[in-house]
């Protein structure tokens, strides 16, 4: 049956995008290794960027200072995200969005069901036997409402989804202590302490269930309950995504994650977390089996006291758990009804699972004739081959919790059922079960359940012997998961055999098997005699081999080819280590003519891979390729795409890539993706992917790999339609650049302008989000050529997920001098995070040398940093991009190594030390949370207790009075004959001394600045104009003025060319002189950006400033649709000023918002110890060009000037402008004979010149007309200079404290 996918459902009807081979999907879905949403959210992203940017969600409920922030339903719906993504963001995300189809069908059962965002529950009053049991009896599917899912997700457009975006979807905390579960998000405020975002939306936003209050003194669990459910099928799969964080991950108990299944009498553990854990998002997959009846799930998190770790719970999906609904259907040759009339193959009957959901399948009476033996009471007539290790019949419940041990039985579905296993137990530990002997057959088969998990080198294999032989049919080989997979075989031979089933299980793994079923083709010879020369008459497809052990070795060895022996951590890790390099023979790296190279096949659904030889073609596509890896029709119960594996491998280097030729015949289902299993930290990335299309060429791939820690592995998955033809096979498989001690040319070329690759740097692929080479795609030029390439790490993209991106090199050779690099950045965007270059010596932890955080606007800025002399040691470098937010990018530019040490640096936050300033040695450079003095309790540039600063301490023990304290920096370039240094600066409140800057030149000082007290204990701007001939120093004297507990200090230096502007008066061509958002997270705003008017489209805004009237001025800008409904604001607030009895503000501001949206305001506020006020404000409105308004200013304390936009309801699409901010103290508006008119547009010379011209000949003919006209347009002059007196523009604008009343006049046309 054909699905639609309909995804970020909301208000009003979201069309299905249909015939684009877009959001095409069919019904049936997948199981992977990668987890369904790490494929998913390639596209869901963008409706998360939507919903940031449409802002979708209220921040009214949050509570400040908290982690998380709690919360109950009633959030408003989304609209059509998708439909609404700006046209040239969405055109530049096409080439992602475009290969997902098919991993959208493989992980959404997606129907046209319509949207419950409304979450009504049983609406059409459906009888209580149809509630909760995963089909839609309703229209709605309203029945399926509050079952621990939704009958579909409207963020996600999946049904029978708990995303938690509404509510908790009937899911309760059932905890015993205080120790408990509850519905909250992610908070900013509490950024780099613990979860950062959800997983539905990627973003502070989205909504999860976490748990809170840790035990403090005794061990203790969080229990998480759904409702009650009913009637699984056999092929029900739970997925959902977790979230560790904390201090204690690391410990063995700490913490253990469990999902359990009630029903009837009996409790099943389903799944548990990994000891191996990164913290981070993770995907859990468990099985609950066929279950009929009611049942309910429970999540438990145990956790031992001092722990300290926190966990998310996050998009749980039920997938083909319903049963098929009932109809009597027409079924094919190879298939049969079921008692509810659906069809099922022939070969599903009688095979020991209740595939029909009514039973009919596994009929007692029609399945007389066939022989199991479910180990309930002991081994039927199977014999278990005496010695170590050997099969053990025995119950989950005796055997308790040890790693790897299936939690229940296949039979049963219960922990009190027996199977057979054998556990991990030494060298060659291998055991055998072996049937009786059946006579010659061409109609016995075999059907077992098995069950493999915990090692990545367990196998089982299934093999039938004959005289002695053994001729292997089928083989398993790796960790398939805490569950029981079908598996079937046939054996067609013209003489007496036996069946060898055979298991071994790796370190720390088991393998088990229950319900062995013999067709009834397979007759037990009566006279035991063997036949020599006995062949299958149809060899089956030759099976991924496993490699058997050499005895000679011992577990922890590699048996090499020549007999010798070297440790398995050398075995295919891209080096050779045996003498015949026999180590490296099976790791992946084949062309499948002498077998599998290696792979093996872990498929648990009706697909699975197998080598090929093309010696009878099925199709054109594959003449001639010899042997290949193709994808088959597999015997598993469930509905997955076919997944192989490499063995384990590793470590690799940072260019390590694989490459191979694969065909992809198939329909817009078909699919291949590349994926690496980090076995250290639980964590499957996605490396590759591509969509089916009617192809029947072979086609090369690239895959990149990058640097990974021993151990890990590749995977590969594959899906197909299995009703319809296709060729899916690869080929060809090697792995370059792989061995972390061969390094590829170029690796020492740290040079780079990025226009024809990365030069010396590379991608972690190990990393959340990548940085990616670029053009522009909306955010602007490189720095290069205004045209070519740069590097842009953008986490609002569809593939950022997580908080890290970091670009890296080769170890470098040790310096014996210091060098400078030198480079061109751009943090932009309302809401993003840091840029730091760091350095790692080899065998010490990494060093910070530079960093920027938050936005800069959408320019280039040029960064330095010195990179020391290494001594004999080597050496990396690293950029990496820090996603404080949500909405912005990070790009990088034209890197340049030179020798010799940096100069100056003209911007220095001190985030990354003291940027080259060196004291007299009472300056100290600290952080307000471990600082070694006294000081501020928060920097200026982040706003925190972590942010740096240089301080003082100026107390009379420290520095007594009259002895002064120098700060020098190094010297700054003269590159404009006027430059201005601002910094910021923070005194104590009791007589600190005096804070002296002065400027050296040629070895003469000269002072520019001086202060010795400052009103209340919050950072103050200060700024000097510097007139030099020459290159020049800055120099900071701290006089000790012999008080106690007093101190001086320092932060965010920056130095641009041209004289200083007045306090808060800014034209914002060269910087933003002081005027900044607040970095108080806990405020929920967002920055404003910086910009010139050449056009961006995911920065927009007027194309030609206020100052220069051309592209190429410069204004400060905000997008207003990242704002969401309440009380999310932007502010832009200047530095602290003086009071004023007479201050005049003068701006120029330009709004562009649809009236229908305009729900906004641009407000003018007063800020002071005394609280906030209005000045003034004006509603959002269409766009009149560029216009200006004056506001008088008094204030009785020192106080800031904020503009704030705020939303009153949203999305409110559209941006607002600011430029040619101008502010004086003192003689008020009405003297200033220079306030700004009411427009200037953007040809407002050419108007002015055409608009003189008219003038000039409209006043020639008046004065024709007469002298008594002529006088009395004099009089009506003289009236209307009287009316100048008041403040112009905007005069339809009265001020009443902080009211604002806008007289009713007609509106004026914009000036032409």
């Amino acid at each position: 049956m054909l699905c639609s996918v309909a995804l970020c459902r909301g208000w009003g009807d979201c069309s299905v995008w249909e015939g684009t081979g877009f959001l095409t999907s069919t019904c049936p879905l997948s199981h992977s290794g990668i987890g369904p949403h790490l494929l998913l959210h390639l596209l869901q992203s963008h409706c998360a960027a939507a919903q940031i940017t449409e802002g979708l969600k209220s921040r009214e409920e949050q509570i400040l200072g908290s982690r998380f922030q709690p919360g109950a339903c009633g959030m408003a719906s989304p609209g059509c995200c998708l439909s609404r993504l700006p046209s040239a963001l969405f055109t530049s995300l096409l080439p992602v969005m475009s290969g997902l189809t098919l991993l959208l069908a493989l992980l959404l059962l997606a129907g046209s069901i319509p949207s419950s965002r409304a979450a009504a529950v049983n609406s059409c009053g459906s009888m209580a036997e149809q509630h909760c049991d995963f089909m839609c009896h309703c229209g709605d599917c309203s029945d399926e409402n509050q079952c621990g899912y939704l009958g579909i997700s409207a963020v996600l457009g999946s049904p029978f989804t708990c995303d938690f975006e509404d509510d908790d979807c009937g899911w309760r905390d059932v905890s015993t202590s205080t120790y408990r579960w509850v519905r909250g998000r992610a908070s900013l405020d509490s950024w780099g302490t613990g979860l950062h975002s959800d997983h539905t939306m990627g973003t502070d936003r989205g909504w999860f269930m976490v748990t809170m209050s840790p035990p403090a003194k005794a061990t203790a669990t969080a229990w998480l309950q759904s409702p009650v459910m009913q009637e699984a099928t056999a092929t029900c799969e739970i997925w959902a995504s977790y979230h560790l964080s904390g201090s204690g991950l690391n410990q063995t108990a700490c913490p253990v994650l469990r999902l359990a299944v009630a029903f009837g009498n009996t409790v099943v553990e389903l799944w548990r977390s990994p000891e191996n854990r990164a913290e981070g998002w993770h995907q859990l997959v468990a099985y609950p089996g066929r279950i009929k009846g009611q049942f309910q799930l429970t999540f438990a998190l145990t956790q031992p006291p001092t722990c300290g770790a926190v966990l998310a719970l996050d998009d749980i999906v039920f997938r083909n758990c319903g049963l098929l609904a009932a109809g009597q259907q027409s079924c094919g040759a190879e298939e049969s009804n079921c008692r509810r009339g659906s069809c099922l193959a022939l070969d599903r009957f009688c095979d020991g699972t209740d595939d029909c959901g009514d039973g009919s399948d596994e009929d007692a009476e029609q399945c007389q004739l066939f022989t199991p033996c479910p180990f309930e009471e002991d081994l039927c007539s199977w014999e278990v081959e005496v010695g170590q290790p050997a099969w053990g019949r025995n119950t989950s419940m005796a055997l308790g919790t040890t790693s790897g041990v299936p939690t229940r039985d296949h039979s049963n579905n219960s922990a009190t059922g027996y199977f057979l296993h054998t556990i991990s137990g030494g060298a060659s530990s291998v055991a055998r079960l072996s049937s009786p002997t059946f006579q010659a057959t061409n109609s016995c088969s075999l059907v077992l359940y098995c069950h493999l998990h915990g090692s990545a080198t367990s196998s089982l294999s299934i093999s039938y012997v004959i005289n002695s032989t053994e001729h292997l049919v089928r083989e398993r080989t790796g960790d398939t998961g805490n569950c029981w997979i079908r598996e079937r075989v046939d054996f067609n031979l013209t003489e007496s055999f036996k069946v060898l089933i055979t298991g071994e299980a790796g370190s720390g793994g088991t393998v088990a098997v229950d319900d062995l079923i013999l067709s009834p083709g397979c007759v037990p010879q009566q006279v035991p005699h063997s036949s020599p020369g006995l062949l299958p008459s149809e060899p089956a497809p030759m099976e991924l081999p496993g490699r058997a052990r050499a005895s000679l070795c011992t577990a922890e060895e590699f048996s090499c080819d020549n007999g010798g022996c070297v440790s398995a951590e050398l075995a295919c890790d891209f080096a050779k280590a045996c003498a015949d390099g026999s180590d490296e023979n099976n790791c992946g790296a084949t062309t499948f003519e002498e077998g599998a190279g290696g792979w093996h096949d872990t498929s648990v659904g009706r697909l699975r891979w197998a080598v090929q030889k093309a010696t009878e073609p099925t199709s054109t596509a594959l003449v001639g390729a010899g042997a290949f890896l193709a994808l088959q029709r597999g015997e598993g119960q469930m509905v997955a795409p076919a997944k192989v594996r490499t063995p384990l491998l590793g470590p690799s280097s940072l260019a390590c890539a694989m490459e191979m030729s694969y065909i992809l015949h198939s329909g817009p289902q078909g699919f291949l993706a590349v994926a690496v299993m980090e076995h250290s930290t639980d964590m499957t990335h996605l490396a590759w992917h591509t969509r089916g299309h009617g192809s029947t060429a072979w086609e090369h791939v690239h895959v990149p790999l990058g640097e990974r820690t021993r151990p890990f592995q590749v995977e590969l998955l594959g899906m197909a339609e299995l009703q319809d033809p296709a060729e899916i096979a690869i080929d060809n498989v090697t792995f370059v650049q792989c061995d972390p001690g061969t390094e590829p040319l170029g690796a020492a070329e740290l040079s780079c302008n990025f226009e024809a690759d990365l030069c010396g740097w590379y991608q972690d692929r190990g990393s959340d989000f990548q940085w990616v080479r670029s053009t522009g795609q909306g955010q602007g030029s490189d720095h290069t050529t205004g045209s070519g390439y740069f590097l842009a790490a953008d986490p609002s993209a569809p593939w950022s997920r997580g908080q890290r991106a970091q670009l890296t090199t080769y170890s470098q050779e040790p310096a014996a001098a210091p060098r400078c690099l030198t480079f061109w950045y751009r943090l932009a965007g309302p809401q993003i995070g840091t840029l730091s270059l760091k350095l790692q010596l080899q065998g010490a932890e990494e060093t910070v040398l530079w960093t920027q955080r938050g936005s800069q606007g959408s320019v280039w800025h040029r960064g330095l940093a010195t990179l020391p002399a290494t001594g004999q040691q080597h050496y990396r470098l690293s950029f990496e991009a820090l996603r404080d937010g949500f909405v912005g990018d990070v790009a990088l530019d034209d890197v340049a190594l030179t020798a010799g040490a940096c100069g100056a640096e003209l911007s220095c936050s001190f985030e990354a030390g003291a940027c080259g300033l060196a004291g007299s040695g009472q300056w100290w450079w600290q952080s307000g949370g471990t600082g070694i003095t006294i000081g501020p309790v928060a920097d200026h540039t982040t706003g925190t207790t972590t942010g740096h600063y240089m301080v003082v301490n100026t107390s009379k023990h420290s520095l007594p009075m009259g002895h002064v304290a120098t700060l020098s920096s190094a010297l700054y370039q003269r590159s404009a004959p006027a430059q201005c240094l601002a910094f910021w600066y923070q005194l104590s409140a009791a007589a600190p001394g005096t804070l002296r800057v002065l400027v050296e030149e040629n070895g003469e000082q000269r002072k520019l600045f001086s202060i010795s007290a400052m009103e209340g204990d919050t950072w103050h701007r200060g700024h000097v104009t510097v007139w030099a001939d020459t290159d020049w120093k800055a120099v900071f004297e701290a006089v000790g003025a012999g008080s106690e507990h007093s101190y001086m200090a320092l932060d965010d230096l920056h130095v641009s060319d041209g004289a200083c502007p007045e306090p808060a008066s800014c034209d914002f061509e060269w910087d933003t002189c002081g005027w900044s958002s607040p970095s108080d997270e806990r405020l929920h705003g967002f920055t404003w950006g910086w910009k010139s008017g050449v056009p961006l489209a995911k920065y927009p805004g007027p194309e030609q400033d206020h100052t220069l009237g051309t592209e190429d001025g410069h204004y400060v800008h905000f997008d207003t649709r990242v704002l969401g409904a309440g009380g999310t604001a932007a502010r832009l607030e200047s530095q602290h000023l003086p009071a004023t009895t007479a201050g005049c503000l003068h701006f120029w501001y330009h709004m562009d918002i649809p009236e229908h949206l305009s729900g906004g305001e641009l407000q003018v506020k007063l800020q002071s110890v005394a609280g906030q006020r209005t000045a003034w404000s004006v509603a959002g409105q269409r766009s009149q060009g560029w216009q200006g308004s004056t506001v008088p200013l008094e204030s009785s304390s020192e106080f800031q000037i904020v503009f704030e936009i705020t939303s009153r309801m949203w999305p409110m699409e559209g941006t607002v402008a600011l430029d040619d901010i101008e502010y004086s103290a003192t003689g008020g508006c009405d003297s200033n004979p220079e306030a700004p008119g009411k427009v200037k547009s953007s040809s407002g010379f050419v108007a002015e010149v055409v608009l003189g011209l008219l003038l000039a000949v409209i006043v020639l003919a008046l004065a024709a007309a007469g002298c008594r006209y002529w006088l009395k347009r004099r009089a009506q002059g003289s009236r209307m200079a009287m009316e100048s007196n008041t403040p112009q523009g905007f005069d339809n604008i009265t001020f009443q404290d902080d009211k604002v009343i806008i007289a009713q006049v007609p509106k004026e046309r914009d000036e032409d």
